[in-house]
């Protein structure tokens, strides 16, 4: 495909996207949440115009139609991601919830006082501080796997810090940070071999890449629906079947029981253990629906695009003074996620300049204190692409980005 090409492709596709036909910004913080195609907001709304009652409680035919769109989708997520069966999908809010449910209901089977616990450094806060509580609360003890500066985490460093003690190991396919991908099949597989579960944050790699995850052999995988062109409020957390059936609920109240006495309570199969309450219907739809719209674009599109934009930035980026990419210098290993910082200027200031040319890009910590406490910096501000995103956009915030030191008082 030549540039050309490209820039006709990208126009027919922002078409599908409302935002861009009615606000006037360059968008750049995907990786924080993306925007909505015509055809999600148009199921969610559907739902609610066609198919509105409580699924899974009412006899009558509105709310079985109601239960039969919301467990349709929640089979249309399984098939996505390859899971076994359809029960081992649990809709949540997003994927810290995800996270956090696994975390808690596995320490109360799996752990003990001096069981570890492993994470890698560079873990977004949301698959940090659930395996914190789980050590506070069971005396286990959590271990840290540095990566390397250029976000590389070493077969050595990942084996070293796995012993005999080690039960869960909890780890990001793709850094929300550095935009570094890990080998969590690799990782998987070893775990496994010594009878550790394996725990996956996907929320920066299911929207941008396929994700089997028999494939991949994790045991938990977590994402969000609002990175991957669906509604914020709607979630999955894949989970083994096997294991699913150990844990105990999460959460507690309607539609999570069998029966209920003054005593006790029986609870329902998996995965309704885990959905308490009145569920997001309408966003586990309008996840289908986003799921379907990937699917039709393409994963072929979708990483041809990605991978050109981010090569296009990355060699844009590094051209202006003062401009340092975090992590590796080949622009391949970033996966549409570039964080940088500028000399001499705070990346607050760094965004909120950008911003008053209508240019959004998200600066400060990014929910990973710890890795950037490890890299040695505070904050830095961050570039995240998607397939929407054009060669122009890139062009304007670049062009917008080598004015700022001047702008600072720094001159050219």
């Amino acid at each position: 495909m030549n540039k050309e090409q490209f820039r006709q492709q990208g126009i027919e596709i922002r078409k599908d996207f409302p935002l861009f036909n009615s606000a006037d910004v360059v968008y750049l913080d995907n990786a924080a949440t993306s925007q909505k195609p015509e055809c999600v907001i148009q199921a969610e709304r559907d739902f609610y115009e066609k198919s509105n009652a409580n699924p899974l409680r009412g006899l009558y035919a509105l709310a079985e139609k109601a239960t039969k769109e919301y467990e349709d989708a929640r089979k249309t997520v399984a098939d996505f991601i390859g899971a076994a069966d359809s029960s081992e999908i649990i809709f949540t809010r997003n994927a810290t919830e995800g996270l956090n449910l696994a975390a808690y209901c596995l320490s109360q089977i799996m752990l003990k006082e001096d069981d570890e616990i492993v994470v890698s450094i560079m873990e977004h806060h949301s698959n940090l501080l659930p395996w914190q509580q789980a050590a506070r609360r069971t005396g286990a003890v959590l271990k840290f796997i540095e990566c390397s500066k250029d976000g590389v985490i070493t077969d050595e460093a990942f084996e070293n810090a796995i012993t005999d003690k080690t039960k869960i190991v909890a780890m990001t396919q793709i850094s929300n940070v550095l935009g570094s991908k890990n080998d969590i099949k690799k990782y998987a597989s070893y775990c496994h071999d010594r009878g550790i579960v394996f725990v996956a944050d996907g929320a920066q790699s299911v929207p941008h890449i396929p994700v089997n995850v028999q494939e991949l052999g994790v045991d938990f995988l977590s994402f969000s629906g609002h990175k991957m062109f669906a509604p914020m409020g709607i979630g999955v957390l894949y989970g083994r079947k096997s294991l699913l059936e150990q844990m105990p609920p999460f959460l507690y109240g309607g539609e999570m029981i069998e029966s209920v006495t003054r005593e006790s309570a029986v609870y329902a199969e998996v995965p309704h253990k885990f959905e308490a309450g009145t569920v997001n219907a309408s966003g586990a739809v309008a996840l289908a629906e986003a799921i379907r719209y990937i699917n039709k674009t393409g994963f072929d599109v979708i990483q041809e695009r990605e991978d050109y934009l981010t090569k296009y930035a990355f060699e844009k980026m590094t051209a202006v003074n003062g401009v340092h990419i975090i992590g590796s210098p080949d622009a391949s290993s970033h996966h549409g996620i570039l964080s940088f910082t500028l000399d001499g200027v705070h990346p607050h200031d760094v965004a909120s300049i950008l911003d008053a040319d209508n240019i959004g890009v998200r600066a400060g910590h990014h929910c990973a204190q710890p890795l950037l406490a490890y890299l040695g910096i505070s904050s830095s501000t961050r570039v995240s692409l998607a397939f929407y995103n054009t060669c122009e956009e890139i062009d304007t915030f670049v062009d917008s980005l080598s004015q700022i030191r001047r702008q600072m008082g720094y001159g050219e």
